[in-house]
């Protein structure tokens, strides 16, 4: 039967919803299984739904969306982004920050130059096509791009919360790197490279990284002085958290108009909103935009590994595949190897120089941490299949042999290492790190830096970095501790600037005035 293209698409639409609803019901239902997570129920479940609708449509399609990129990074990417930095503890982020550039960015590259050479010279003694320079550059962009999301599943931010920070932070930086990364190369014509294509590739890639991140300060703080000078809560909840998340959003949309990082853009935002926008609201408003947020990010996660999970038996681009699957196979697993190796290269060898510069030897990474961060960016996920998609197809189709196939690789690493590498994560992590429990209740994992972490990061907390109802926590008398924590650090200094400066006039936590229907009003109480 002949169906209206409209009905069709309602048609299908209603049953990825449904999808989606079961992926979230039995992805709750296996959280305490040992061995699976969310991003592999999503993935199961979509293979089996592929499959289904396979084997009805006699072997024509295996999907019942076409994947489009733009609807990847328009309206699923930004709440992921977004709420990683609004969910994000700052405290920890700006400490470890130069620890999280040097994994996140240099490591990225370190990455990007070895998978880019490696795919060079092993893919000319396999017949997949013609691929030129800025193909092989592209490659090395998509598999730079790490999904720590399993890892993070299982870390817990409280019991090992420096590993946590920069396993999270470098995934995010990391993400942000790639596709900075991707969208140089896509500019300039790498056929030829001199040395000035090279310094204005660098300086066109510094450019990015900067402006995308004043932009979303920018917006960030412009958010937070409207609330705060506007006092919306005194008027309507609902317009302070459409406020909050249209601002956000149109941090992301202006970074796309002036073809800039989006994803750097709106995970600054992010945490600036965090940090002076949220305290500005009513508490109602304030727990709804933090579950908002949450669940947005969580639908969207869910949506691209349930699509992948179904795309992945695509018999379009199988049926050009199946004609040479010995190349296929090689290709993905030169990938793969490429991946274990650019991770390697990069991870280890810089835990040794940051090693190198800590004078304590509890602050320094250990073997297990450094093989913990190294598994944790060994998974690929979400963005490297949208850049796969963007490079290689138009509309998620695709006709041409090199293509398909880079296409179906991209696809395989992201399922075997999702999957394979996925269901070893907990059982690694407990292995690595097993988990402690202190008296009193509280935890702690293996990581044995956390404990004097804890202590030293209570002179700083009486800084200011932590308040309960506007009182600061009294300052450690400890000679000991002051002398093993300068009061004089950066982030001393950053917080003088902060209630001096910025909180009066953006607002935040403890700084908003006590005026009749303001969000501080019920502290008086």
């Amino acid at each position: 039967m002949a169906l209206d293209p409209d009905q069709t698409s309602v048609d299908s639409i209603t049953l990825f919803v449904a999808l989606l609803c079961s992926c979230i019901v039995i992805g709750h239902l296996l959280e305490k299984n040992r061995w699976f997570n969310e991003s592999i129920t999503a993935l199961a479940i979509g293979l089996c739904s592929g499959i289904i609708i396979l084997l009805t449509t006699e072997g024509k399609r295996s999907h019942i969306l076409v994947f489009n990129e733009e609807l990847f990074f328009i309206y699923l990417l930004p709440p992921i982004i977004f709420n990683a930095g609004f969910q994000v503890k700052k405290k920890q982020f700006f400490r470890n920050f130069a620890m999280i550039i040097l994994f996140g960015a240099v490591g990225t590259l370190i990455s990007f130059v070895i998978v880019s050479i490696g795919t060079m010279q092993l893919f000319k003694k396999l017949d997949i096509g013609f691929l030129d320079i800025g193909d092989y550059l592209a490659i090395g962009a998509i598999f730079s791009a790490t999904d720590s999301v399993c890892t993070l599943q299982v870390l817990n931010q409280d019991e090992t919360p420096l590993l946590y920070s920069i396993v999270f932070g470098e995934g995010v930086v990391n993400d942000a790197t790639s596709i900075v990364l991707f969208n140089a190369i896509q500019k300039f014509d790498l056929s030829h490279i001199t040395s000035r294509i090279f310094i204005e590739f660098i300086g066109n890639f510094l450019y990015f990284f900067i402006t995308s991140t004043l932009l979303g300060v920018g917006v960030g703080l412009i958010s937070a002085y409207i609330i705060k000078k506007l006092y919306i809560g005194r008027h309507s909840t609902d317009r302070e958290v459409a406020l909050m998340i249209l601002m956000a959003y149109l941090s992301y949309m202006m970074a796309e108009l002036f073809n800039l990082s989006s994803i750097l853009t709106v995970f600054f935002c992010g945490i600036v909103m965090s940090h002076y926008t949220w305290h500005n609201v009513t508490e109602s408003s304030r727990i709804t935009t933090k579950h908002a947020f949450a669940t947005l990010s969580f639908i969207s996660e869910i949506f691209i590994f349930l699509y992948v999970g179904m795309d992945a038996l695509d018999i379009e681009k199988w049926k050009i595949v199946s004609k040479s699957p010995g190349t296929s196979a090689g290709v993905s697993s030169i990938l793969l190897g490429l991946v274990l190796v650019g991770r390697a290269a990069s991870v280890f060898p810089l835990s040794f120089i940051s090693n190198l510069f800590k004078r304590s030897e509890s602050d320094k990474f250990t073997l297990k941490q450094q093989v913990t961060i190294w598994w944790a960016g060994l998974m690929r996920g979400s963005v490297s299949v949208a850049l796969a998609y963007n490079q290689f197809t138009r509309s998620g189709h695709t006709q041409l042999r090199g293509n398909s196939i880079m296409i179906t690789s991209t696809i395989t690493v992201v399922l075997f290492s999702t999957v394979v590498f996925g269901l070893m994560t907990k059982p690694l992590i407990r292995l690595l790190l097993p988990s402690k429990h202190l008296c009193g209740g509280v935890s702690s994992g293996s990581f044995n830096s956390f404990p004097s972490k804890l202590m030293t990061d209570l002179p700083l907390i009486a800084n200011g970095d932590a308040e309960v109802g506007g009182n600061n926590i009294p300052r450690p008398t400890s000679l000991r501790m002051l002398l093993a924590t300068p009061t004089r650090t950066v982030h001393y200094y950053w917080r003088k600037f902060d209630d001096s400066v910025m909180r009066p006039m953006f607002g935040g936590r403890g700084f908003m005035p006590h005026v009749p229907g303001s969000p501080t009003e019920p502290l008086l109480h």
